[in-house]
């Protein structure tokens, strides 16, 4: 009955593609139309293990990209879904910005299509990069949180979303700032939630919606660093 009412729905009221507008026909998305499917730049291997930007051409020297240059990672690896461009770029920001959580779906449906982005998320803790609270409160939910409940269904109970950080400090928005001023202004805002016990075991995945700098995980991964876990590695949706 359901699935009756949601195929009605359809054909009275079709979803439009989130990027281009366009009726959705065709596509295996829900949000994305067929046309901008094919746009999507997923990050696939081989790519660099400090963001998962990908390597096109022949891979040769340090599997490091220039993106990541000026960063010394406090993780040991990370991996981006797709490259936060075009018709991916407007998933996020519906997401973000429009309260799309619809997206959501369809990113999940990226996700399980995705083998080597779903075997990285095997057996890990997936913790999501935290808002102050002041900030969750004025845009009523927390983009990393839902991403990385998505993460986990995508997985299907092989990985597990733990909220182990908080935001102490209110900082500006990273937008129009270097990497070094992106260092200072994101340098001692987290710490680590009260009554956490990390295992030196356990893998953790610090999960955000884009990587860009990598001056906010590297600092959420230096407050599980010092609480003593020993394998901290970094999820994405878009590499920015």
């Amino acid at each position: 009955m359901h699935r009756f009412f949601h195929a009605a729905a359809d054909l009275l009221f079709p979803s439009s593609c989130v990027h281009c507008a366009d009726a959705i026909e065709g596509s295996p998305h829900d949000f994305l139309c067929a046309a901008c499917t094919q746009e999507l730049l997923p990050c696939q291997p081989p790519a660099c293990k400090i963001c998962g930007y990908p390597f096109y051409g022949m891979l040769a020297g340090p599997r490091v990209c220039p993106h990541c240059a000026e960063l010394s990672p406090l993780f040991d690896e990370g991996k981006s879904l797709l490259l936060a461009k075009g018709p991916a770029r407007s998933l996020l920001h519906a997401l973000k910005y429009q309260r799309g959580f619809y997206v959501l779906q369809d990113l999940r449906r990226m996700v399980t299509d995705s083998r080597h982005f779903l075997q990285y998320l095997d057996g890990a803790i997936l913790v999501p990069v935290p808002l102050h609270r002041t900030k969750q409160r004025e845009r009523g939910f927390n983009q990393s949180e839902l991403i990385a409940h998505m993460l986990a269904t995508a997985a299907e109970g092989r990985a597990q979303v733990q909220t182990l950080l908080l935001r102490r400090r209110y900082t500006q928005t990273q937008t129009r700032l270097n990497q070094s001023e992106r260092d200072r202004n994101v340098k001692n805002a987290f710490a680590l939630a009260p009554d956490t016990v990390l295992s030196v075991n356990q893998v953790y995945i610090l999960v955000d919606d884009v990587f860009t700098t990598g001056s906010t995980l590297n600092a959420c991964a230096s407050v599980l660093r010092d609480a003593g876990a020993m394998r901290v590695k970094v999820a994405t949706i878009g590499h920015g």
